[in-house]
């Protein structure tokens, strides 16, 4: 191996000539300048001061001279090199700065635009309805019983002391379920009906909680009905049953109180009219004051009241004592309890409180009904 070669002339390096590294200076920052923006200004970083630069094999060489060629070149590729990298950063805080202004123009948000073009949706004034109720019945203790839609008919009427002649029972009022030994008929042998009121929770309830028993039923039933202003199939009902020690009909009428001057302001009240229903005895038909005219309107021609034609009362639903029967059937000793139940429909008490005129408008799903009652929660 032959020694280094102490005379070696460094400008006789073709890579290390200095017109060389100028040019290699002058292209990089050529495309540095060229560079339109900054993933542009990366590749040209890479081809200009990467690894495999004209510039970084020009330093490679310097390493091969004799000591004393080493420092003119180091200095002249040292000065090349330093001059790419700075107009490398003075070009991407110039593409940055660019970018940044475009970014302002293209994505900026107009704060003066409306800020709702989507509307807002709105919960069904049924739901909140329900939910208030619940919250009256749980505040004063109950507590929300739930069950199935599908219902045996012994629950749905057999329990509720309905004999098995009971017009409820037939076809034309109830939606019965079609089993395989009916031949798919809905005559009624499956024994598995639509429930028709939400009473069945009230049998679940006494049968799966211990006495005693405070609960309030929402959901939905089914009835043979035409749908029309005043009617529809499907409805919402909410019943409410206690039993315990001691009840009467006096707890029950507090109850109804209580109630309505929870739901539509003081001074409402109820009264019973009586009435009959299989599951209780004695039964009543419970009115409520009305709440337009807080009864004025009665004899008085000229104050006449469209809500409850100058009567000074409005139905509201069906109430009484829970007739022994039911407490047998459940397993209850009638000797030692008694209870109190009653029930309604949450449309009804909806077209009451919003002067709602026809049923259909509440459950053919219209967005403009349910729009103006809102987000109530």
């Amino acid at each position: 191996m032959s020694a280094p070669n102490k005379s070696y002339d460094p400008v006789e390096v073709e890579a290390l000539k200095p017109e060389a590294i100028e040019r290699m200076r002058a292209e990089a920052l050529a495309a540095i300048a060229a560079a339109g923006d900054l993933e542009a200004l990366t590749h040209v970083k890479t081809a200009h001061t990467g690894g495999g630069s004209p510039l970084a094999l020009a330093n490679r060489e310097i390493g091969a001279l004799p000591p004393q060629a080493k420092a003119e070149a180091g200095k002249r590729v040292g000065q090349a090199r330093g001059a790419v990298n700075q107009a490398l950063a003075a070009r991407q805080a110039e593409l940055e700065a660019e970018r940044d202004a475009r970014v302002l123009v293209e994505e900026s948000v107009d704060v003066t635009l409306p800020y709702d073009r989507r509307p807002a949706g709105a919960r069904h004034p049924l739901t909140t309805l329900s939910e208030r109720i619940e919250d009256i019945f749980t505040a004063m203790g109950y507590e929300v019983a739930e069950g199935p839609e599908v219902e045996a008919e012994w629950f749905n009427f057999d329990a509720l002391n309905f004999p098995p002649d009971h017009p409820a029972r037939e076809t034309q009022d109830t939606f019965f379920v079609a089993g395989p030994e009916d031949g798919g008929s809905g005559g009624g042998e499956s024994g598995v009906v639509l429930r028709t009121h939400t009473s069945p929770v009230q049998i679940r309830a006494l049968l799966e909680r211990e006495l005693p028993v405070y609960v309030i039923a929402p959901g939905r039933v089914y009835r043979s009905d035409e749908l029309d202003a005043t009617h529809t199939p499907v409805f919402a009902q909410v019943e409410l049953l206690a039993v315990d020690e001691g009840l009467t009909m006096a707890d029950l009428k507090g109850t109804l109180d209580h109630m309505v001057v929870s739901l539509f302001g003081e001074g409402m009240t109820t009264r019973l009219r009586p009435n009959h229903f299989p599951f209780t005895e004695p039964s009543a038909e419970m009115d409520m004051l009305c709440y337009v005219c807080r009864g004025e309107s009665v004899g008085n021609p000229d104050r006449p009241c469209r809500t409850c034609s100058s009567e000074g009362w409005i139905e509201l639903g069906g109430c009484g004592v829970v007739n022994p029967r039911v407490l047998t059937a459940c397993g209850v000793d009638p000797e030692k309890y008694s209870g109190f139940a009653f029930g309604f429909g949450i449309e009804r008490m909806l077209m009451f409180r919003h002067n709602v005129e026809d049923m259909r408008d509440i459950v053919e799903g219209d967005v403009r009904f349910t729009l103006p009652f809102g987000m109530e929660i």
